[in-house]
C-alpha cells in the first residue's frame, strides 16, 4: 500500500482559497456599512458613500486575503504534511548529537576544566 504526498492543489484547492477570500471581503464590506450606518435612515449621497467605501473595503480585503494566504501556502513543503514527527520542531536536527557531546553550561556549573 504505497501512501502518495499530498500536492499544494490538495492542501488548499482554488475554489477554497477564492472562497475564503470572497468570505472575507463579504464580512469586510458588512462591516464597513454597518459602521457608516447604511441600515440606519440617512440621505441617499450618504448611503452611496457608504456603498462605495465598503465596496473598496471589500475589495482591498478580497486582494489581502487571497495573497497572504496564497503565500502562506508556498512555505509549507507538502511532503512534510503527512510526515509524523517524533521530536520537538523547533529543535535543529543535529543539535540532539551536538547536545550529548557538549555541555554548554560547564561554565555556570563550576567545571575548572573551561
Amino acid at each position: 500500500m504505497s501512501h502518495e504526498s499530498p500536492t499544494r492543489r490538495d492542501l488548499m484547492k482554488p475554489l477554497q482559497l477564492l472562497g475564503l477570500a470572497f468570505g472575507a471581503a463579504l464580512f469586510a464590506g458588512i462591516v464597513t456599512l454597518v459602521s457608516m450606518g447604511f441600515f440606519q435612515q440617512r440621505t441617499a449621497e450618504e448611503a452611496q458613500r457608504a456603498v462605495v467605501t465598503a465596496l473598496v473595503i471589500a475589495g482591498i480585503s478580497f486582494i489581502a486575503v487571497l495573497l497572504i494566504v496564497s503565500l502562506l501556502l508556498l512555505a509549507v513543503d507538502p511532503a512534510q504534511v503527512a510526515k509524523q514527527i517524533d521530536k520537538p520542531v523547533l529543535f535543529d536536527d543535529d543539535s540532539d548529537a551536538a547536545g550529548r557531546d557538549e555541555n554548554p553550561d560547564a561554565a555556570a556549573s563550576g567545571d575548572p576544566k573551561r
